[in-house]
């Protein structure tokens, strides 16, 4: 469609300074949603602190927004053509704003996680949708623009998360990182309605696969409250685990089933039937898994243990994105010359080299020495991310794109959450189980005791200042055991893409999301 061929409606569609204010409404929208996945990663202290939680609570406040959203990643293809593209992403983009408001307004963990979760809801549908009005929007000539500009939010948004979420609890409190999203979302469902109900498509009521939904939501959510509550409930000597275990179990073995025979599926699980997809697929959810806890850890480490401001967590966490905005452009243009499965390879065979370097950390690190490694990470993040969506989607067949990509979003959007929750539960047991080693071990010629005492100091205070050197050695070593084991993760990630075939076609990776 050319700039100046009319609409099916009769109405002309947009052209120059309209076209990109447009353009920049729904690069806004899907800058929200991205946002709102890292905002709160070192906020999480500060949000447990508020609400009289403990910091593996607080990370609900996480997970919960990661599975919502992907609850709803893989219905948005139904529910535009259900109710058209325009309204749901209008409808969406309001009701991310108010649950925003309540996120804020908050007064109790199970209030915030309640809230969390309906925002991910609504934000579920932003990310597909706002690249897919975008290339309707836009004239083919100047779709890769579209995309370029749609891209660069889905990059910039995880580098600001961790800075704009720190910098609003170091200077404000928690609440303010949610509500920032209330002016930026009224606008833009007021300016997207206003602008884009002119590109509105006619609607097709196609039957919505209910049993395969309620077996999603039954299955993820189990599996998701078993994670979060397994620590505190001691795993599987509580009924309550063994319950949710069932259940999960139960609801996946029927989900499969079900989806594999139903006619309009909810996530069509044929698609596995490819072997490049299905790789792929396992490829980035253990990448993006290994990825992202290791990012909502470091923050909480950063915080909780080595003196830093949230602001100043954000900061050194965010090197990793900045790295990552400037490689994008070089990765993408390199997947279309050279087979990605080795550009995916040496990209997450150097994330897990650099993560085993982080293995060796100690507590006397200065700003510097945390923040050099998370940098060099940047560098291999988009010759992971960007040709492996190319490859995956180069692997099914061109109808079955749309499908592939919203499942390949779900999946990788759910190991991240499974991951958070994961990292942070064995992360915690390391810390007491490495602390109750280190007692035995430390001072045992009593020498730092007797030099302690000889200082004045009375015994209470002596137990206690050793109390504080063994924890805080206890936590090191911890974070250090889970780098190593995300390292390896990243290993066996980079190894599994060898198993996909040479694609014999390329795909724009924009075309499957990010």
């Amino acid at each position: 469609m050319s700039q100046s061929t009319p609409l099916a409606n009769g109405e002309a569609p947009l052209t120059g300074g309209m076209l990109w204010a447009a353009a920049l409404v729904l690069a806004a929208a899907n800058f929200i949603a991205v946002l709102d996945m890292t905002i709160a990663n070192v906020s999480v202290p500060n949000i447990a602190g508020g609400l009289g939680a403990t910091t593996s609570q607080g990370t609900w406040v996480i997970t919960s927004y990661a599975v919502a959203e992907a609850i709803t990643v893989p219905l948005t293809g139904w529910l535009a053509a259900r109710f058209g593209a325009v309204r749901v992403f209008v409808v969406s983009m309001t009701l991310f704003g108010i649950f925003s408001a309540l996120c804020g307004l908050s007064g109790s963990l199970g209030m915030l996680v309640f809230a969390r979760i309906c925002q991910g809801l609504a934000g579920g549908p932003l990310m597909p949708l706002s690249q897919t009005l975008l290339l309707r929007i836009f004239p083919k000539e100047k779709a890769a623009a579209a995309i370029g500009l749609w891209s660069m939010t889905t990059l910039v948004a995880p580098v600001l998360g961790p800075i704009l979420g720190g910098y609003l609890c170091d200077q404000y409190n928690w609440p303010w990182i949610f509500w920032i999203n209330l002016p930026i979302a009224s606008a833009c469902a007021f300016i997207a309605w206003r602008m884009l109900k002119r590109y509105e498509q006619p609607l097709f009521k196609t039957p919505i696969d209910k049993v395969g939904l309620i077996l999603l939501i039954v299955w993820v959510g189990a599996l998701q409250i078993m994670l979060d509550e397994g620590k505190n409930l001691d795993w599987f000597s509580s009924h309550e685990i063994v319950a949710l275990a069932i259940i999960a179990a139960i609801g996946f073995a029927a989900f499969l089933i079900w989806e594999l025979h139903e006619e309009h599926p909810v996530v069509d699980l044929r698609v596995f039937r490819h072997r490049g997809f299905s790789v792929s697929v396992l490829t980035i959810s253990l990448a993006f898994a290994a990825f992202f806890g290791a990012n909502v850890l470091t923050p909480q480490w950063l915080q909780m243990y080595m003196g830093y401001t949230a602001t100043s967590a954000g900061m050194a966490t965010a090197w990793t994105g900045v790295f990552a905005v400037f490689v994008a452009p070089i990765a993408a243009t390199l997947s279309h010359r050279v087979d990605p499965r080795k550009l995916v390879f040496g990209g997450v065979i150097w994330l897990g080299l650099v993560t085993l370097t982080r293995t060796i950390a100690t507590t006397d690190m200065d700003y510097w020495q945390i923040s050099m490694p998370l940098m060099a990470m940047g560098l291999g993040l988009p010759f992971f991310f960007v040709p492996l969506t190319g490859l995956a989607l180069a692997s099914v067949d061109h109808h079955e794109m749309a499908s592939a990509a919203g499942l390949m979003n779900f999946l990788r959007t759910l190991s991240g959450a499974f991951a958070t929750s994961l990292i942070t539960t064995v992360w915690d047991d390391q810390i007491t189980r490495n602390h109750a080693e280190l007692v035995g071990l430390a001072d045992s010629d009593q020498s730092v005791r007797a030099f302690l005492e000889s200082s004045g100091m009375s015994a209470d205070a002596v137990l206690q200042s050793l109390d504080r050197l063994v924890s805080g050695q206890a936590v090191m070593l911890a974070t250090n055991q889970i780098m190593a084991a995300v390292g390896i993760a990243f290993i066996v990630a980079a190894s599994a893409i060898w198993l996909a075939p040479k694609p014999h076609r390329h795909v724009d990776p924009s075309v499957g999301g990010h």
